[in-house]
């Protein structure tokens, strides 16, 4: 295996990790966000205003993104497989 492929191989997981874990991430920090705003507008600074929230919209989008990082990760193993029988 040369430095290039490791290279390409490195970049590649590190593309697969943002596309798995990115969305998540990005619908955590919006509503978390979107809670801050809440409680700076009204005043009300309850630690359990910001995290039921952002948990259960963790979990709803885990349910509704699960079929997409699945099959993510399934052809990012197929195709690391493949290099490995190519290798071998």
């Amino acid at each position: 295996m040369t430095p290039t492929d490791v290279l390409e191989l490195a970049r590649e997981s590190i593309w697969v990790t943002l596309k798995v874990g990115g969305p998540i991430l990005i619908i955590a920090l919006i509503v978390g966000l979107s809670i801050s705003l809440v409680q700076a507008l009204t005043q009300v600074q309850e630690m359990t205003l910001s995290f039921v929230p952002k948990i259960i919209a963790i979990f709803v989008s885990l349910i509704l993104l699960l079929p997409f990082m699945v099959t993510t990760l399934i052809d990012f193993t197929r195709e690391l497989m493949d290099r490995a029988i190519a290798l071998g």
